[in-house]
């Protein structure tokens, strides 16, 4: 397999970006999706992104960002809430696999979002292991209509936020790395209907790359 350098956190957050604006245009141009691709990336990966995102059918990662085979180390769980099993997992990404760049990617219409705001109502919560993910997402409701922030939009942007935040407070592998330039961690929010993602929380990025978006 052909080395290649590691691309910086800026590079490698304009190449996602770069992506997902030819998805948003009709002008993917399926990149990594070959035989010889195929070939090239079985002896090992070399991802340029680690991406968490939600599980819902319709953010599938390689294809609202025009990536294919190799680019992306990806984990996901509805309303991308996090738990050990996904922090090991995004740790490997950046410190094993040398990612330069975390993304947390969060989406209009969550229904994990949904049903938090229900259960904050008083609506109550579902049953079964679901409840788990409900009162784990459920602070983000709260924080975000203790600040006045009620929209379902507003409440979207703090739980993706708050899951930038979480990352890096408990994850001293992703802190040291942002702290030393050799990562950048950023929330995107993805809208369903034209399928644009747009920057909601960045730690690791120039200015330039965020001011670019």
């Amino acid at each position: 397999m052909t080395e290649t350098p590691t691309p910086t956190p800026d590079e490698a957050f304009e190449a996602l970006m770069a992506g997902n604006r030819r998805f948003v245009a009709g002008a993917p141009e399926h990149p990594n999706q070959d035989a010889a691709c195929r070939a090239e990336t079985a002896p090992a990966q070399r991802p340029f992104a680690a991406l968490f995102g939600c599980s819902d059918s319709r953010l599938a990662a390689e294809i609202i960002f025009d990536r294919g085979l190799g680019d992306l180390f990806v984990v996901r769980t509805a309303g991308h809430v996090v738990g050990s099993e996904v922090l090991g997992s995004i740790e490997y990404g950046a410190s094993v696999l040398d990612c330069p760049l975390v993304v947390v990617l969060g989406h209009d219409s969550c229904g994990a979002v949904a049903a938090a705001c229900a259960a904050a109502d008083g609506g109550g919560a579902p049953a079964g292991f679901v409840r788990d993910v409900v009162e784990r997402v459920t602070p983000s409701v709260l924080a975000a209509r203790a600040a006045g922030r009620d929209r379902p939009e507003q409440i979207l942007h703090e739980h993706i936020r708050s899951t930038v935040d979480l990352l890096l407070e408990r994850s001293r592998v992703l802190a040291e790395r942002v702290a030393d330039g050799r990562l950048a961690v950023v929330g995107l929010s993805y809208r369903l209907a034209d399928g644009s993602a747009q920057p909601v929380a960045s730690h690791g990025l120039s200015r330039t790359a965020t001011a670019a978006r």
